[in-house]
């Protein structure tokens, strides 16, 4: 199994995510990260879909989602040609004598302080999946209380742009 990473721009309205998430439901694949979000464009939302299969499972897909009419262009992220981002919060327990310790580490991994009480942290870090992955590991043995992540999202590197299709306007 390997790990792909599709991108996507999509019309920006009620119920598309609902009809590709769906898409993948019926045929019994997984999505492993899913981070949609608005673009420059207000008619076109921007959609990362992260899934673990092989060139099967990745060609059924695509192939699934290039017939839904508000999908606009698909891309698979080279990993090469690609930066990867995600977002993680994380509370964890911060009593006295261990929040220095917390504190090293959280500097370490570039990591900020966004919310601070006498027993607990809330922790931001950005960065590739595979360091916020670190950083749980290496946080974990404090206290993970509570944690969420974005998902990852993408975009290509240097001047090719997914939305280099055609006039928006033909879009809507």
């Amino acid at each position: 199994m390997k790990r792909y990473t599709i991108t996507a721009l999509v019309s920006n309205k009620s119920g598309v995510l609902t009809r590709i998430s769906g898409l993948f439901a019926r045929r019994g694949f997984n999505i492993e990260s899913l981070c949609a979000c608005t673009t420059e464009n207000e008619a076109l939302s921007r959609m990362t879909i992260v899934l673990n299969g092989d060139e099967y499972i990745l060609a059924q897909l695509t192939k699934q989602l290039d017939k839904l009419i508000d999908v606009k262009k698909i891309a698979l992220a080279n990993e090469d040609e690609s930066i990867y981002r995600e977002l993680l919060l994380v509370k964890v327990s911060a009593p006295a004598q261990k929040r220095s310790q917390i504190i090293e580490i959280k500097d370490v991994y570039k990591a900020k302080i966004v919310d601070l009480s006498p027993e607990t942290l809330i922790l931001e870090i950005t960065g590739e999946p595979n360091k916020l992955d670190g950083f749980i590991k290496v946080i974990e043995p404090y206290g993970i209380l509570e944690m969420a992540r974005t998902g990852t999202t993408a975009l290509s590197r240097g001047e090719k742009c997914l939305n280099d299709l055609t006039d928006y306007n033909e879009l809507i």
